[in-house]
């Protein structure tokens, strides 16, 4: 559902991504790992639009809708406003913005709908642009950054909630994530990205015993 093919992404005259290819199958869980600066947040805003590549092809299958880095809320509006952004481009004109299946799927969000985004803890807030990516009713989702900041615990009831809906709903999911134990956990294939290059690609299983992959990554490789 996502096809990525020789990819150049370039901020004037420096490359951030440089003839990147990466495939997401209907249904799969994929993972994009690589160090800060790598180019990880650059493909995810590729994707969804809100950068235009210098040359190479992206094809999306279905609707795509992106949980960003560092959650983007708007502060000042209430939870339940700005889960209702998450469906302006599907539902704004048409009325549906109804918020009852995300409620669903994160019960605490009904709790807490009326509070300002500002002003809660950070597994909330990452709950809240988890919910608004949802409002759209995707069939890819691009998570970057799921535990940034965020207390083991809550990362994992997160991790929880997506791997549900990608089993349940077959949501098709790629994962941009440091913690690469995490993405390995979750995900069948990684891609790992390097100075806006693909370096690594392949099962998870077979990645996690690459020395390279696992000295840089994963401290060891998982035994």
């Amino acid at each position: 559902m996502i096809d990525v093919r020789d990819l150049v992404v370039s901020y004037g005259t420096a490359t951030a991504l440089d003839h990147v290819t990466l495939t997401v199958r209907r249904g799969e869980m994929v993972a994009l790992l690589g160090p800060n600066g790598a180019g990880k947040s650059t493909l995810a805003n590729t994707l969804a639009g809100l950068l235009r590549p210098a040359s190479g092809t992206v094809e999306i299958e279905g609707r795509l809708a992106l949980i960003p880095e560092g959650r983007q809320l708007f502060p000042d509006l209430s939870v339940a406003d700005n889960l209702a952004l998450g469906s302006w481009r599907c539902g704004w004109r048409s009325g549906e913005r109804d918020p009852s299946y995300v409620y669903d799927l994160l019960p605490r969000l009904a709790e807490l709908a009326g509070r300002r985004a500002g002003v809660l803890s950070g597994g909330e807030q990452q709950m809240v642009a988890f919910g608004r990516a949802m409002m759209s009713r995707p069939s890819v989702l691009v998570v970057d950054e799921l535990s940034l900041g965020l207390a083991p615990n809550v990362t994992a009831d997160l991790a929880g909630h997506l791997a549900e809906l990608n089993r349940s709903q077959g949501l098709t999911v790629l994962l941009i994530e440091q913690n690469a134990r995490l993405a390995f956990d979750l995900c069948g294939r990684a891609y790992v990205l390097e100075s806006g290059r693909s370096v690594a690609e392949g099962e998870c299983a077979e990645l996690a015993e690459d020395p390279r992959v696992a000295g840089a990554y994963l401290g060891g490789a998982i035994t």
